[in-house]
């Protein structure tokens, strides 16, 4: 650790060369830039250092490395382990990174580092163009991208790492590589899963698909007919066309115009089913779904940015999720679903989900780190809440989630979708041949682990 007065000289430095804004403990606007998505996180580093651009980000990794901080790296913020951020450490926050810049003939667009799901999608819709994005518009596009990067659109047109063209990346020594299938290929197959080990993404290229069409089917039920809808909703999405995505799920009813209400503040059964496509295709394919004895529905082609928003968590609430990927959905399973999903803490934002996978996620890329690609099915535990003293009563909960879907587990997990739940649930998202190729990487990149915060992989 460098003395006092080193450290002293080398943050004046910092702040009189970075373009962006600099913050240390006792700076106005330290606590603001230093507050993540989850209100369970709540850490002090040194420094935070706000970069604007790729040079910036150089300037910050080689001070962090001057003075033998750790570097946690800030994109979108949303990680619910708050790996955006450390004690006593250097924060390389992107945020103001946030540049879109859309190629419509190469069907191709360029995202800064710090860019958000809304930033993405808004840039690509008035194209008629887009690609895999999180199901939140607050997700940051960096970490989302380079942890695998599951959304509405996965079935038809690939998980997002499915994607990637490529990746300009500043290392841990502070040096600018690019990454694609033509110029350094290894490490760009790290990056298809292996997160921010390798360095600090201050770009991405993207392949984007024509979408001129988005259409959406959102059913809500009383929690009675659950078990009625959920197997229906196993039943039709298993012959649908890789188009037709969504998830069926329990939660509180939100304060929202899609709710009654007197269904406000009371556990029910949704069914949202996405299409991409025309709204009759859509109509077509959730009759079932509409036959069943239901509160209220939203049925009709909206853009996809909007959907996008549809199911945004607020920032400042404690947050705790989890994932299991399933052998498939078999009814005495979607009994263990439906019965956790009516024992859901409420009222509260939590919500309990059954995605459907397959499609285009299970016909890509075999190479890549991406072991949950088989899965038909995955249960994603997403407990958020605001008093303190629900804590323990809600990570039970996702933790009695996990255990009701072991047996039907294929073992593996998509990172993303995870907090910090052990080395062991590292490997089960990378998979172990690729987690020691991995290492072997991350030994050739960051052989000190300078960027550890993360689903981290140990250098070889």
């Amino acid at each position: 650790m460098a003395s006092p007065s080193k450290a002293g000289a080398a943050l004046a430095a910092l702040r009189e060369d970075l373009v962006g804004d600099v913050f240390a403990p006792g700076d106005v606007g330290y606590d603001e830039a230093r507050t993540v998505f989850n209100a369970m996180i709540d850490r002090r580093p040194a420094v935070i250092a706000q970069c604007v651009d790729a040079d910036d980000v150089v300037r910050a990794v080689r001070f962090g490395r001057d003075l033998d901080l750790h570097i946690a790296v800030r994109g979108g913020g949303h990680s619910v382990a708050g790996m955006a951020v450390n004690d006593a450490g250097l924060v390389v926050d992107l945020r103001h990174m946030r540049a879109v810049s859309v190629d419509p003939a190469a069907e191709a667009v360029r995202v800064a580092g710090g860019a958000t799901m809304s930033d993405l999608d808004r840039a690509c819709q008035p194209h008629g163009l887009a690609t895999t994005g999180g199901r939140a518009s607050t997700t940051g596009v960096g970490g989302f991208v380079l942890g695998g990067g599951s959304g509405w659109l996965d079935r038809w047109s690939g998980l997002a790492v499915d994607n990637l063209l490529g990746v300009e990346l500043v290392t841990a020594d502070g040096e600018r590589v690019h990454a694609s299938a033509d110029e350094n290929p290894e490490l760009f197959w790290g990056l298809h899963g292996g997160g921010g080990n390798f360095g600090v993404a201050t770009s991405l290229t993207l392949k984007l698909h024509e979408l001129p069409e988005f259409s959406i089917a959102l059913i809500l039920y009383l929690p009675e007919f659950g078990a009625e809808v959920v197997r229906t909703y196993r039943d039709l999405v298993s012959v649908a066309p890789d188009e037709a995505g969504g998830g069926v799920l329990y939660l509180t009813g939100p304060p929202e115009e899609f709710v009654p209400p007197h269904l406000v503040g009371r556990i029910l059964c949704v069914a949202l089913l996405t299409y991409a496509g025309s709204e009759g295709d859509l109509r077509k394919l959730a009759e079932p779904l509409l036959a069943l004895p239901h509160e209220s529905e939203v049925v009709g082609a909206m853009p996809y940015a909007d959907v996008q928003c549809m199911l945004d968590d607020p920032p400042g609430m404690r947050n705790y999720w989890s994932a299991e990927y399933l052998t498939g959905a078999p009814d005495a399973y979607l009994d263990a679903f439906c019965a956790r999903g009516e024992s859901m803490p409420a009222p509260t934002g939590t919500l309990h989900v059954l995605f459907p996978l397959g499609g285009a996620i299970a016909a890509g890329p075999r190479e890549y780190p991406v072991p949950y690609r088989d899965a038909p099915w995955v249960v994603h535990p997403f407990a958020i809440w605001e008093d303190p003293a629900d804590d323990e009563r809600c990570v039970r909960w996702v933790r009695d989630v996990r255990a009701d879907a072991r047996p039907w587990s294929t073992g593996a997990v998509y990172l993303n979708f995870i907090g910090d739940e052990g080395a062991e649930r590292v490997v089960a998202g990378l998979g172990p041949k690729n987690t020691r190729r991995l290492a072997d990487l991350k030994r050739r990149y960051d052989p000190d682990n300078v960027f550890r915060f993360n689903h981290n992989i140990r250098p070889a």
